[in-house]
């Protein structure tokens, strides 16, 4: 790949204001995500401009939801998007889900398309599985750059990540803390209090152990926000990994 993601990015699902994008971007984010169908692109684009960062040292991933998948819909919920940001590049769309309007022949062309006409630095897809990702690959001139998926302990996708390694691109795992039921498992709640730390930095620590795969927590508070960043510099043995890996909970929380 041409590019690494930091490590540890923000998920804005749900933030309604500007103050914790920019809050995060002041604790040293520098990987933003949002989403046609959050409704939130101008709150993350308030923040980004309130911020002192250069726009340039931030990497802006948005995603076309699933009924703006048709090539013309592509092109022009993008350019809203763009707009809403408050930008005249996104760093990063994805097609958020392969379903509704999505078809891989005419879709993926759109977004080539866009990367062409220089509105898209890199074309990502989410939700998809090996089949939906080779067709993708298949399809698209540029090369996928990044597969976001739903990534936690409690619903671990390993052939994804292999996936990835072998081709080069992305996983960007969502939803990292499971919506908080880490606290809850035992496994988790042991090793953290092996390394002194949180559920929470257990589980960012353990996706950020894995080649390819970056996360992005979604966070509003300034602790939340400080805390999950430094879950980066935490470091768990093979045993802590082998536990984790072993963890049989199958808890989606956003299935199709």
């Amino acid at each position: 790949m041409d590019e690494t993601l930091p490590p540890v990015g923000l998920g804005t699902m749900g933030i309604e204001t500007p103050e914790p994008v920019t809050t995060a971007l002041d604790v040293g984010y520098r990987h933003l995500d949002t989403a046609q169908i959050y409704h939130n692109e101008h709150v993350v684009g308030a923040g980004v401009a309130a911020s002192d960062v250069p726009r340039e040292e931030v990497f802006l991933a948005t995603k076309v939801w699933a009924d703006s998948l048709a090539p013309d819909a592509v092109l022009a919920s993008t350019q809203a998007s763009l707009a809403r940001l408050g930008v005249d590049t996104v760093d990063l769309l994805y097609v958020h889900r392969p379903i509704e309007s999505y078809a891989a022949e005419a879709t993926l062309p759109a977004f080539d398309a866009l990367v062409d006409a220089g509105k898209v630095r890199h074309v990502g897809v989410s939700n998809f599985t090996i089949d939906e990702l080779d067709e993708a690959m298949a399809t698209l001139d540029a090369p996928l750059f990044a597969h976001q998926t739903e990534y936690h302990p409690l619903f671990q996708r390993p052939e994804l990540v292999v996936h990835a390694q072998e081709h080069d691109y992305h996983v960007v795992a969502y939803s990292p803390l499971a919506g908080g039921q880490v606290f809850e498992n035992e496994v988790l709640q042991d090793i953290a209090e092996k390394h002194d730390t949180t559920e929470a930095a257990v589980s960012i620590a353990w996706l950020r152990s894995m080649q390819h795969v970056v996360v992005i927590p979604k966070a509003a508070s300034e602790a939340h926000l400080r805390a999950n960043f430094a879950a980066q510099d935490v470091r768990l043995d093979a045993e802590d990994v082998t536990r984790i890996e072993e963890i049989e909970d199958e808890v989606e929380l956003y299935p199709e």
